[in-house]
């Protein structure tokens, strides 16, 4: 029997199939490199929203105007132009709706910084005038059914991304 001839057979194709493939795997991972920066998909890596966390604490004032106090709990620091901080569903003790009327953030917002919104920070959206100085029912901020979203903008690239947010206990 020809033991040898059984247990050995030719090798000599195999070393240049794979060397073929490695070559064309090279190249097709260089390709796709080259293609994300060259149409531009490389960029947008590195436009990435801030990581922060946001805690909020709301006040309802049984006959007085709510209030919401916003803290950075913890995580990256931002500037506060770049946060804007939106409601939705806020409305004053009369029914009146009612919106962010001034900016909440200034400076730079870093963990253990709070601000807070109510009727000073509110305008009504018939008159654009502020809660605080309205008078009488209409002064009071009703935040019971409102949603606050603490939002950042990239200036550069216009995305945004939401950091925060809150709803009131009649959401």
């Amino acid at each position: 029997m020809h033991l040898k001839q059984l247990l050995c057979t030719d090798d000599d194709a195999v070393s240049p199939v794979i060397g073929v493939v490695l070559m064309v795997a090279v190249t097709v991972i260089l390709a796709a490199v080259i293609a994300t920066f060259v149409l531009g998909v490389g960029d947008s890596v590195n436009d990435t929203a801030p990581q922060a966390s946001f805690n909020f604490n709301y006040e309802q004032n049984g006959g007085g105007s709510d209030e919401l106090a916003i803290t950075h709990n913890a995580g990256d620091a931002i500037a506060g132009e770049n946060l804007n901080v939106t409601s939705t569903g806020a409305a004053t003790e009369d029914d009146d709706s009612a919106s962010i009327g001034t900016d909440v953030f200034t400076g730079t917002i870093d963990a253990g910084t709070t601000a807070t919104i109510n009727n000073t920070t509110f305008k009504r959206d018939s008159d654009n005038k502020v809660l605080s100085s309205a008078g009488g029912p209409d002064s009071r901020l009703n935040l019971s059914a409102a949603t606050v979203r603490v939002v950042y903008i990239d200036t550069s690239s216009d995305s945004s991304a939401t950091l925060g947010r809150w709803e009131g206990p009649d959401v």
